[in-house]
């Protein structure tokens, strides 16, 4: 073989996937830096080999050693055969197929992608795609109530958002509320039922959904069942609804029992696998949205639980609400969770991280950032990705405008931590996925880690940052006016890494949008390359301010500025 490239394909999600009826897309890795040029060959599985009609494929970008390339193949059928063939500008080809690589086209055999079912093309809500959520901590926004919370609606409604999220608000001896007593009662400390459903209800009529906090990794050790298991030991009828290792069960000096992370006494962890207590709890899940008319949950140390419960979990809530939307808290990648019968989206800190790093810290570059962009969107199949909670921070992390402040170049890091926070916030509504604002971020809140990071929400207008309010505010209007900033593909345009800028864009259809970062103190003069022709002028829809298109596009970008063209 005179050539040897890396490439990876397997005929699974997130590498094959459907996107639509009879729509298959298929994802390829290749090595990069080898000016690589790829087109899959593809049929029905049924047909004569030799019958497959090419289809060339994008290269989407590189995310460090491999380029991603992409392409969506019909299939009336379902069914679908295809191998591909990789070649670079001197002529060397390959084909590559189950079998591996190689000159000879059959020797590397075709991937089989056997049926589309529709069971595994994973349909999140249909709401989901326009939302900008804002995650709340009861106890610390509004005189740590629901009462509080549905006051201050109109104010979430000016801000722009569509769907809050609440940590837990279940009954609980603790101020957090993860170590949950009683499933079935609002805690009293934030109200009862009825105020759960007038705040719904409230939220409701203003366009907004509701998304609960469950904790079904583990209870509270003041839960019915494990206060059982303390006072029956092995008699209790509950006990395999807990791990318990011996007994009686100890809690102090040393546990006997696990718990949700390290010797956690008042956290122990809940068995799935058990089917009384997994019956249970999908009947929590269902009362809440039947009860209260909640809009979704997000999961709690979600990948530490067994994934036949959600599986379960998913398929018994979805037949009844399919519009619920099912977030799993999982602080790594994710993949496994996010192939359509468990959840619908997930927590995306590993963006966070990536962010952290460009806007925040200053760690890293353009080129960095970007790879980082692509390989965490190459994890996911597309409508996973569209339901991804895109935060810079929540309650278990420290603000990102103090991450701001602790980080970044030069001497004057804290006189431009808002300007990089300006800019992380642009890029955030201005990418794919759901938007997720940690209360009070939108108002310059800072915090260390827990618990400063979860200190009561500051109402009085002349403590709040005001230019930075009114930039949230600018930027969410502007991405719930342009379908092609929440439905459209994300690619990248251009990277600079000398002058620390980027510029992406956002395409649905033949409708095309521009973004540039310039995350330095330096105002550049920057000639890209025409991203849409059907257009003479371009407007920056920040500032009104216009460009004229041609085959010369030159932009203007300010210090710490970014642009939307359009």
């Amino acid at each position: 073989m005179s050539q040897r490239w890396f490439l990876y394909h397997a005929s699974e999600d997130p590498f094959a996937f459907p996107v639509g009826p009879g729509a298959l897309k298929l994802r390829l890795f290749v090595q990069s830096g080898q000016h690589l040029s790829c087109t899959v060959v593809h049929s029905d599985r049924y047909d004569s080999p030799g019958s497959e009609v090419p289809m060339p494929m994008e290269r989407i970008g590189s995310a460090g050693a491999y380029d991603i390339h992409e392409a969506i193949i019909m299939t009336d059928t379902k069914r679908s055969r295809y191998l591909f063939h990789v070649g670079n500008p001197a002529g060397d080809y390959l084909w590559y197929g189950e079998r591996g690589m190689s000159e000879n086209r059959e020797r590397a055999g075709t991937f089989q992608y056997a049926y589309i079912h529709r069971s595994l093309a994973m349909e999140v809500p249909t709401w989901s795609a326009d939302a900008v959520a804002y995650q709340i901590y009861p106890s610390s926004f509004n005189q740590g109530t629901l009462q509080g919370i549905s006051d201050k609606m109109p104010y979430l409604q000016e801000l722009g958002v569509s769907a809050i999220y609440m940590t837990p608000v279940f009954e609980s001896p603790s101020e957090h509320k993860y170590n949950t007593s009683d499933y079935y009662k609002v805690d009293p400390a934030f109200g009862d039922m009825n105020g759960l459903k007038e705040l719904v209800r409230d939220a409701h009529q203003r366009g907004i959904k509701v998304i609960l906090d469950a904790v079904f990794n583990h209870a509270g050790d003041t839960f019915f069942a494990f206060k059982d298991v303390l006072e029956q030991g092995e008699a209790s009828l509950y006990k395999d609804w807990f791990f318990i290792h011996s007994y009686p069960v100890e809690q102090s000096p040393l546990l006997n029992y696990e718990t949700f992370a390290k010797a956690e006494a008042t956290m122990p962890k809940l068995n799935m696998d058990n089917s009384d207590a997994a019956d249970y709890m999908i009947a929590v899940a269902k009362h809440w949205v039947r009860e209260a008319g909640i809009d979704g949950w997000r999961l709690d140390v979600a990948n530490e639980v067994n994934p036949s419960f959600w599986s379960r979990f998913r398929r018994e809530l979805k037949s009844e609400y399919p519009e619920l939307l099912l977030i799993g808290e999982i602080m790594h990648a994710s993949g496994p969770w996010l192939r359509g019968d468990q959840f619908d989206g997930g927590m995306n800190y590993l963006l966070r991280e990536a962010m952290l790093e460009f806007y925040a810290q200053q760690s890293t570059g353009p080129v960095r950032f970007m790879e980082q962009l692509l390989h965490l969107e190459a994890l996911y199949n597309d409508q996973a990705n569209q339901a991804m909670f895109q935060l810079i921070g929540s309650h278990d992390t420290l603000r990102f405008l103090t991450a701001c402040k602790q980080g970044g170049r030069g001497w004057d890091r804290e006189s431009t931590a808002e300007q990089r926070m300006k800019l992380a916030v642009f890029f955030q509504m201005t990418y794919i996925g759901i938007p997720m604002i940690y209360y009070g971020d939108e108002i310059g809140m800072e915090g260390a880690t827990d618990p400063h990071c979860r200190k009561p929400m500051i109402w009085l207008e002349q403590e709040q940052n005001t230019v930075l309010h009114n930039w949230y505010k600018q930027l969410i209007s502007l991405r719930m006016e342009h379908d092609v900033l929440r439905k459209g593909s994300f690619r990248p345009w251009f990277t600079d890494e000398v002058r620390n800028v980027l510029g992406y864009l956002r395409s649905s259809g033949q409708e095309k949008m521009g973004l540039i970062i310039n995350n330095s103190p330096n105002s550049y003069q920057l000639e890209l390359c025409r991203f849409r022709s059907d257009k003479n002028v371009l407007t920056d829809l920040l500032s009104g301010m216009t460009i004229r298109n041609s085959d010369r596009l030159i932009v203007e970008v300010e210090p710490f500025g970014c642009l939307m063209l359009h």
